[in-house]
């Protein structure tokens, strides 16, 4: 984990979609095979023209202070200057499901 004034832009894959969040914390967690991420950074919206995907983020994360994402569904972590817009994004069809389990059972 870097200082509190570090930003990062985080991206990873969920139930079909593509979230991409800001937050200040990320760590490996306490839960083995789990990215941790907190202490989000949301856009003001200071304009008419307001983003659904944006709300919908931040209603998922109203009450949410951190979250364990999985690692096989974390596709970046950037460490960044500036922030952009929080958004989800629908997978299309022709994705497929990345990466397949790390261990398997040997037969």
């Amino acid at each position: 984990m870097a200082d509190n004034s570090t930003l990062y832009r985080v991206q990873f894959v969920s139930n079909g979609e593509h979230y991409e969040l800001y937050v200040r914390e990320v760590s490996q967690g306490g839960l083995f095979g789990f990215v941790e991420i907190g202490d989000f950074v949301w856009d003001n919206h200071s304009q008419i023209v307001v983003d659904p995907s944006h709300d919908k983020l931040k209603t998922e994360f109203a009450d949410v202070t951190s979250t364990f994402i999985p690692m096989h569904n974390v596709l970046r972590i950037d460490a960044v200057k500036k922030q952009g817009s929080a958004k989800i994004t629908e997978l299309s069809n022709k994705v497929t499901a990345f990466p397949r389990p790390i261990y398997t059972p040997k037969e």
